[in-house]
C-alpha cells in the first residue's frame, strides 16, 4: 500500500505508523552550524529507521557564486545525483526532519518543491519530538537506496539581490526570518555586517512555532495574513542570513494554504557582499 501523501507537515505517530513503506524516504537533516559535522555523527549514533543523511553543507548547498552567500542554492545536476543516491524519485514519499524546528529540514523541503516534487513533507517537532514518543531509533545505516534519476531542471529559483530590490520597489514583502536582535543590528555572531536590508520586515522564524511544533494552520494563516496587508502571497520574498531558515516560512505559510512565496537565496550574507549596498539598522 502507497503511503498517503503529506506535502507540508507530518506528525511523529503517522510516520511511525507508515515506517517500511516501500515509497517512503526518511531524510536526517541534522545540523549545526557551529560544529558542522555534529549533524552527521548523531545520525551514526541514533536516527529514525531507514533514515539516510543530508549535510546542509555537502547535500543542500552548492559552490559559491558572487552574491549567493554562505549557503548557495545547489547546481541541478549535482542535486539530481544527491537525491538520487537517497533513493528519491517522482514516486516517492519524502519526510525530513531535523533536531526539532524544522529549519534544516525545510531547506531540503523548499529544494525538492522547487525541483518539481510534491510529496514532501517536514516531521513536525522533529527529532526531539520523535524521541519523546519514545518511538524507535537505530544506528543501522541504511542500504543506498539509488534511483535513476532523469537530468533535473529547477522550476524555480532563488531570487538574487536585484530582484529583491524590483520585488521591494512593486510593493511586495521582503520578511526576514532571523531573531529580532539580528535585524535590528545589536548582535551579529556570523556575518560581518550587522543590520538588514532596508524595506525589510522581521518575522523570526520561531515566531511559527509553539512548543517546538508548528503553529495550526489557521493560525499561521491569520498571521501571515496580516503581514500580507492584501498582497498576493506571491508578493512575499523570504530572507534570513544564508536563505536556510527563511524557507521555514515558505513551508509555514505553504502549510497555511498561502503558496507562492518566493526565496532570496543569497539572504543577508549575499546582500552584504557587495558592500555598496545599503544597510539598515534598529526596528
Amino acid at each position: 500500500m502507497s503511503t498517503p501523501a503529506w506535502t507540508t507537515l507530518v506528525d511523529c505517530d503517522t510516520l511511525h505508523a507508515a515506517l517500511g513503506g516501500p515509497d517512503l524516504v526518511v531524510v536526517d537533516c541534522r545540523f549545526a552550524l557551529s560544529d558542522p559535522g555534529a549533524g552527521e555523527n548523531a545520525w551514526r549514533r541514533s536516527h529514525v529507521p531507514g533514515a539516510v543523511y543530508a549535510h546542509l553543507d555537502r547535500d543542500l548547498s552548492g559552490p559559491h557564486v558572487p552574491g549567493a552567500g554562505r549557503h548557495p542554492w545547489p547546481q541541478a545536476a549535482a542535486f539530481a545525483h544527491t537525491v538520487a543516491g537517497w533513493g528519491i524519485d517522482a514516486t516517492r514519499q519524502v519526510v525530513a526532519y531535523d533536531h526539532g524546528d524544522g529549519a534544516f529540514a525545510a531547506r531540503l523541503w523548499c529544494l525538492l518543491r522547487a525541483a518539481g516534487f510534491t510529496r514532501v513533507a517536514v516531521l513536525d517537532g522533529g527529532w526531539a519530538r520523535w524521541q519523546a514518543r519514545g518511538l524507535p531509533v537505530t544506528d543501522a545505516v541504511p542500504a543506498p537506496g539509488v534511483v535513476e534519476f532523469p537530468a533535473l531542471s529547477w522550476l524555480s529559483l532563488p531570487l538574487g539581490a536585484d530582484g529583491v530590490k524590483a520585488a521591494l520597489a512593486s510593493g511586495g514583502l521582503l520578511l526576514d526570518a532571523r531573531a529580532a536582535e539580528r535585524f535590528h543590528g545589536r548582535v551579529e555572531p556570523i556575518d560581518r555586517v550587522a543590520g538588514h536590508v532596508p524595506g525589510a520586515v522581521n518575522r523570526p522564524y520561531a515566531d511559527n512555532l509553539r512548543d517546538g511544533r508548528f503553529k495550526p494552520a489557521a493560525e499561521l494563516r491569520s498571521e501571515f495574513l496580516g503581514l500580507l496587508d492584501g498582497r498576493d502571497p506571491a508578493e512575499v520574498v523570504a530572507m534570513c542570513g544564508s536563505g536556510v531558515t527563511a524557507c521555514h516560512h515558505l513551508l509555514a505559510m505553504a502549510h497555511a494554504g498561502l503558496e507562492g512565496a518566493r526565496l532570496y537565496g543569497g539572504s543577508w550574507s549575499g546582500w552584504i557582499e557587495d558592500p555598496s549596498r545599503p544597510v539598515a539598522t534598529g526596528a
